[in-house]
């Protein structure tokens, strides 16, 4: 795999609160995040991967379905992690 547990415990520990708080929506969509730069880069190199974009495309599904959550429950916090990870432009 592309992230070990260290990595995934610092981009917890930046974006989560804590490197054991693994639940926070905000860690979660930051883990996301990581993971679709991941397989967007595989399938610029790997066209006709077709079970890689729809893993890609799933990904994507949860990533909005926890920004909508966010939005939902605090728009403040929503607008820190689409900033910091530049999700919006």
């Amino acid at each position: 795999m592309y992230l070990d547990q260290k990595a995934k415990e610092e981009l917890f520990k930046k974006h989560g609160g804590s490197a054991k708080n693994t639940g926070s929506p905000e860690g979660q969509i930051a883990l996301f995040t990581e993971r679709i730069n991941h397989l967007t880069e595989h399938l610029k190199r790997n066209r006709k991967d077709f079970n890689t974009e729809r893993s890609l495309v799933k990904l994507v599904g949860k990533r909005r379905a926890l920004l909508d959550y966010l939005t939902k429950k605090d728009v403040l916090r929503y607008r820190a992690i689409v900033k910091e990870l530049g999700l919006r432009k």
